[in-house]
């Protein structure tokens, strides 16, 4: 082995990669095709690696190649900064927008192709296309999903993909980690797992020259000839980041259901070079289900409520009010940006009054729709039976015979503090009762046909907080995914990918967090390689 500044390297290869999620997994197969040399350093033991792209839907962006690319690009930029949209105030990225565009134009139409050709099994199923059809370019684009399932004909059968099942059963983003794994392992591209990358290091020409990380308490030492990729994730599960960056009771107030392991390390690094930051506070998030005792190191964990909109339930805030059409939580754009109905500020009381808001329903909806989905009862344990009753037993959801009662109890729970007005709980869901024997939602406007009465007792409660699978920003980097200083300057042989730089600063269509591990970790790897070595 070589020497370095802190006495021997441990391993060298050309690229250094950081996470092995599926942005990792891409740069590492784009690297390795063009005949670089691959390090992937994962801090989860193999035995437990779950990436957020493995516990996520699996669904990505994949545009049509034949689609308008002018179109494209323009869709692209409406979605990643907004400077394009002519009644918006300012772009959220202008000096990287166009770029980001480009890129996207050129590599996202090929991300189903490049997909199937890891694994001939994967099946990549066409599903939905421009979520914001008035945004510039939506309808010329040819903008499209595609699902991932290992299901020969392509249809989803458990949309969540349970994580011990074989491949061949696989789907959603069980599905799409499987294919990411093959293309890895086919490829014999090393993985270092309960490895966990703790600083960056330069040489005197401050370029970033390797990675000095921990292994069984051990420190050990990666050179990286060419360049660093971080592809580590968000910062979930970090107090001090998630105070510093995320709105309202950023501590406790908010909940994730994507893997603890994303504890924005990665950002820290970053920040320790030189790194600039670029929306930090940005989510892929909405209101989603938390109880106080799940937690992992203090902080809470999520379960997303999938059956929020469906007949039977609304939900309101820690008064008792109601204060949206509920489908905004669970339908496609608006879901993965609806977060900010959380955030609403009192400016009177200085209180967020809907932290936590409260997830109200009846004994019809709890028998006719299941509420979650198997991602974090599956990976991490949570007892949740498909008619929901284990919550219902443990004391998390909340049960009464009256609306009256409920509120009560509701009054007492924690998270609430005293601040539920039983009066004002009942008079919300008499309002909706009305409304919906009157066949209109006179408030918010709800689908009529997503609307039932809350009429058969018993009747449930369960706190919802602003969360999601993710948060979106991070460190900030340019089209080619060279991560830049605080006066816009690259920091050399340092690039990035995935939810820690996410190119989505503005609108976010469901899909697209999968969709730039994809682009972004094939595009910091065509770069990347192209670095002369160092040494």
């Amino acid at each position: 082995m070589k020497q370095c500044a802190h006495g021997r390297w441990d391993y060298e290869a050309d690229i250094i990669i950081i996470g092995f999620g599926g942005a990792g997994g891409c740069a590492a197969i784009e690297a390795h095709n063009a005949g670089s040399e691959v390090i992937l350093l994962e801090k989860q033991p193999e035995e437990s690696h779950y990436s957020n792209t493995r516990m996520s839907g699996g669904g990505y962006h994949s545009p049509d190649p034949s689609g308008d690319r002018k179109a494209l690009k323009a869709y692209a930029q409406a979605m990643f900064s907004g400077e394009n949209i002519p009644w918006k105030f300012e772009g959220e990225q202008p000096e990287f927008s166009e770029g980001l565009a480009e890129m996207w134009a050129q590599y996202a139409p090929q991300n189903a192709a490049f997909m199937c050709s890891l694994d001939p099994d994967y099946v990549a199923s066409p599903a939905g296309e421009a979520a914001y059809p008035d945004l510039p370019g939506a309808k010329e684009s040819g903008y499209r999903n595609c699902n991932s399932t290992y299901s020969p004909d392509g249809v989803i059968v458990n949309f969540w993909g349970l994580p011990k099942s074989p491949k061949n059963k696989k789907e959603a983003g069980e599905a799409f980690h499987a294919c990411i794994l093959h293309g890895v392992t086919g490829r014999e591209i090393p993985v270092h797992y309960n490895t966990r990358a703790m600083k960056l290091l330069k040489n005197d020409d401050e370029e970033i020259i390797g990675v000095q990380a921990e292994h069984s308490g051990r420190a050990v030492f990666y050179r990286a000839r060419k360049a660093v990729i971080i592809t580590s994730g968000g910062f979930e599960y970090n107090k001090a980041l998630r105070s510093a960056f995320l709105d309202g009771y950023a501590v406790d107030g908010w909940a994730f259901y994507g893997t603890p392991a994303n504890t924005g390390d990665g950002i820290i690094m970053g920040l320790e070079v030189g790194a600039a930051l670029s929306k930090v506070g940005s989510a892929a998030a909405r209101l989603i289900g938390s109880f106080p005792e799940v937690r992992t190191d203090g902080i809470r964990m999520g379960i997303a409520i999938v059956s929020i909109g469906r007949p039977g339930a609304i939900v309101v805030d820690n008064s008792g009010v109601r204060f949206c059409d509920e489908r905004d939580v669970t339908r496609d754009p608006i879901r993965y940006i609806s977060y900010r109905h959380a955030l609403a500020f009192d400016v009177h009381q200085a209180i967020f009054p809907r932290t936590p808001s409260w997830f109200i329903l009846d004994e019809a909806h709890r028998t006719q729709w299941h509420m979650t989905t198997t991602n974090a009862t599956e990976y991490f344990g949570i007892p949740w039976s498909e008619d929901n009753h284990e919550p219902i037993e443990k004391g998390w959801i909340l049960k009464a015979d009256t609306i009256e009662a409920l509120a009560e109890q509701i009054r007492l729970h924690p998270d609430n503090k005293g601040q539920m007005d039983t009066e004002q709980l009942a008079a919300s869901v008499r309002r909706f009762n009305e409304f919906c024997a009157h066949g209109a939602d006179k408030d918010y406007g709800r689908d009529f046909e997503s609307m039932g009465p809350i009429v058969k007792p018993p009747f449930y409660a369960l706190p919802l907080f602003p969360g999601g699978p993710n948060t979106k920003g991070g460190l900030k980097a340019n089209e080619k995914r060279q991560v830049v200083d605080w006066a816009g300057q690259v920091i050399p042989r340092l690039y990035s990918a995935g939810e820690i730089s996410s190119v989505f600063k503005y609108l976010y269509q469901a899909g697209g967090n999968v969709a730039e591990c994809i682009v972004c970790g094939r595009v910091a790897a065509i770069n990347a390689v192209k670095e002369p070595s160092w040494i």
